[in-house]
């Protein structure tokens, strides 16, 4: 081929490929969003430990990357983003798993979203395998449903899968109503963790007169010798409740004259101990209150009482200021009291 042949081709080669060229070098205008890893995989990782890792986003575009929004999975938690990356820069999303819910494979992932138009939504993933060096059995928490005042006592067994002789070192324990008793067992239970590795009884006691009333949300920490996992939580919730309710706790008249249908109030006593109701006994009812009138007698139901509080027909105008006190069988609250406010007025006011 001529020189002069090879140079018309070679100038109609190039204004052919150049519309493509512009059209390429027009389509990586804009933001452009890179993941220089969008996989984090931490291998076989003990129960417990906290994952933390920072995924390493690249803008290749030409104008500045947003990152609208980091939503991570269940399990993961986003700490912080870099919601602007200018062209050429890079920023950091900040992932973590916290593995204490987990055993086995985990893949968690938070999804990017994103003003690059290739890539609206986007996604990083940390994957582990979660092993556990320390376990509990049958579960890793102990559950209450109680009175007031009682005790109840529930036991998990403590294993582990280190190579090392395992050794329980201490126990703490959130409250002192909580009690955490421990010892080796001699005959270890089949199938739990490593064969021939110590095992461990745990008896935990909770209640006595000073729980406290309400929802129980703690957790007691046991130390060991692990390697892998020296810390290991077991949870106590449940409910403690009040052995008897009362409704309402005072009364209050307000301003009434003796002959007003309001002049008769009602206080319930009822049981809260659904095993055995019976039990609970209304002994006696004294009212300081002049003018005031307090009798206490049963319900239909068991373990339940009505206090009937009625003013004198011939009561007095002034005030009602005093209280009326109620006698039981209860171990945690023998005696209640009621306080009792109103105004008297005369017949004709």
């Amino acid at each position: 081929m001529s020189k002069r042949l090879f140079a018309i081709t070679l100038v109609f080669s190039l204004m052919i490929a150049a519309p493509f060229a512009v059209a390429q070098e027009e389509t990586v205008k804009g933001p452009r969003l890179t993941l220089v890893e969008p996989l984090k995989d931490f291998g076989t990782v003990p129960k417990g430990e906290k994952l933390d890792w920072a995924f390493v986003l690249k803008n290749t575009g030409t104008t500045d990357l947003e990152i609208l929004a980091a939503k991570p999975t269940c399990g993961c938690t986003v700490a912080d983003f870099d919601k602007v990356i200018k062209p050429g820069q890079t920023g950091t999303v900040k992932a973590s798993v916290d593995t204490i819910s987990f055993v086995g494979p985990i893949s968690k992932a938070v999804t990017l979203e994103t003003n690059d138009p290739n890539a609206p939504n986007a996604q990083v993933t940390i994957t582990a395998v979660v092993k556990p060096f320390v376990d509990i059995h049958p579960v890793g928490y102990v559950r209450y449903n109680m009175l007031q005042g009682d005790a109840e006592k529930q036991s998990l067994t403590l294993y582990s899968d280190e190579v090392e002789p395992f050794e329980v070192l201490k126990v703490e324990s959130p409250q002192e109503w909580i009690k955490v008793e421990h010892s080796k067992i001699e005959t270890p239970l089949p199938n739990l963790g490593r064969a021939g590795q110590t095992q461990y009884k745990f008896d935990f006691t909770v209640g006595g007169p000073n729980a406290n009333i309400g929802p129980i949300a703690e957790k007691v920490l046991i130390r060991t010798n692990s390697m892998h996992q020296p810390d290991f939580w077991v949870s106590v919730t449940g409910v403690v409740r009040p052995t008897i309710r009362i409704e309402p706790t005072a009364v209050n008249f307000g301003e009434i004259t003796v002959n007003d249908s309001a002049a008769t109030r009602f206080v319930s006593f009822r049981s809260n101990n659904l095993k055995t109701p019976e039990t609970f006994v209304v002994t006696k009812v004294e009212s300081n209150v002049a003018g005031l009138s307090a009798k206490v007698s049963p319900s239909a139901n068991k373990g339940e009482y009505m206090l009937e509080l009625q003013i004198d027909k011939d009561a007095k105008p002034g005030m009602l200021d005093g209280t009326v006190t109620v006698f039981t069988s209860d171990k945690i609250h023998p005696t209640v009291t009621i306080p009792v406010r109103g105004t008297v007025k005369p017949a004709g006011a």
